[in-house]
């Protein structure tokens, strides 16, 4: 069993006799309190989908529960679902657009590296690769020696999603994408 400050983002634990999906965690450090950190997880329940916030002590045990992570692609989108295809099996995973509305701006068909997660057998939740590579479709022009300066602007990738690159990346360069920091990690190998 886990202490609460063992606990990451997508971790599946059961909580109440149900199996939640951590989404987000937040750690703070009471000031004057004799003892540790505190832990207040954001999770979402994988069956109604609802939210719970609960605040932990960082010496609080929890239950992992019980889920299987299968390597799966991206396939189609039919209506509200997205569907990924086993990569062993080709089973079909539906996931709908709400459950996974973060994870969807880094999903493409070219997304190498992703996992969806199964509780007894029903597709729940998508855990990401640390980074994915994506094309940009708007940004402001390149400028010449932008690369000697910190300098950023906003670009619009494929997805939609919107992240800051150095001055002399310029529309329709292939660049890798942080997805835990949602940050430009530099420009991906030409195919």
């Amino acid at each position: 069993m886990p202490k609460a400050s063992d606990i990451k983002k997508h971790a599946a634990i059961d909580f109440n006799g149900r199996v939640m999906i951590v989404k987000d965690i937040e750690r703070s450090v009471p000031q004057g309190r004799a003892g540790g950190s505190l832990y207040r997880m954001r999770m979402y329940d994988v069956v109604t989908g609802s939210k719970v916030d609960e605040t932990f002590k960082d010496s609080d045990m929890l239950n992992f529960a019980d889920l299987t992570r299968r390597a799966a692609m991206f396939s189609y989108i039919d209506g509200d679902q997205y569907v990924f295809m086993d990569n062993e099996d080709y089973t079909p995973y539906n996931l709908n657009a709400s459950v996974i509305e973060e994870e969807i701006l880094y999903i493409n068909e070219d997304t190498v590296g992703l996992q969806v997660i199964l509780i007894e057998g029903t597709p729940v939740a998508l855990d990401l690769p640390a980074h994915v590579e994506l094309v940009i479709e708007e940004t402001a022009p390149a400028l010449k020696g932008g690369s000697a300066t910190a300098r950023t602007k906003p670009a619009t990738l494929s997805t939609g999603l919107v992240v800051q690159v150095p001055e002399h990346i310029s529309t329709g360069d292939n660049i890798k994408v942080s997805t835990t920091e949602q940050r430009f990690l530099g420009r991906a190998d030409s195919k």
